[in-house]
């Protein structure tokens, strides 16, 4: 088995609700993303559903002509369905004891095994390279599946946008950073 996942953070958007668009800047970037991925071999494209994702990837789409498609197993993890002032600090939290909730959020456990199913998936199709369109959050959490090292200090480190690559093989696997 050879496959190679890109794990690809949005770019700059303008907010964090489900139909929050991509500022300017991010736009450009959504730009700056597409030349980048044009030198990988990828064919086929899986979004979260939220609109800032899809439009990072749609100029990368259109140009290769894939269609993206868009699965809620890639979706914003919900730390919390109301305003906490201590946010930053419960996210650390979330990543420290990967069973923590809060009423009405979802659990890092919960967020991994969500998107572990997708990737469970993915294993057993014929594409080899595939992209995977989400959030700092859930990207973090997915990585994290593959290389224990990934939690809140890696989160906190990532870019808008960033990529990451999980390669797959019979031997090993494989979790680099690859945007510059």
């Amino acid at each position: 088995m050879n496959k190679i996942l890109y794990v690809v953070r949005h770019c700059k958007a303008s907010g964090q609700e489900r139909e929050a668009s991509l500022t300017e800047e991010g736009q450009q970037q959504a730009n700056e993303l597409s030349e980048f991925l044009s030198e990988y071999p990828i064919k086929r494209i899986i979004s979260s559903p939220y609109k800032r994702t899809v439009e990072s990837i749609l100029p990368y789409a259109e140009k290769v002509g894939i269609e993206i498609e868009k699965d809620e197993r890639l979706g914003e993890r919900l730390l919390s369905p109301s305003n906490q002032s201590n946010w930053l600090e419960l996210l650390e939290q979330s990543f420290q004891d990967l069973s923590f909730t809060l009423e009405g959020g979802e659990s890092s456990q919960d967020a991994i095994n969500r998107v572990k199913s997708l990737i469970e998936e993915l294993v057993e199709v014929p594409e080899e390279h595939i992209a995977l369109i989400s959030h700092g959050n859930l990207a973090t959490l997915l990585l994290k599946i593959f290389d224990e090292v990934y939690g809140f200090d890696e989160w906190k480190a990532m870019s808008n946008p960033d990529v990451y690559m999980i390669q797959l093989k019979s031997d090993g696997r494989e979790v680099r950073r690859i945007w510059r």
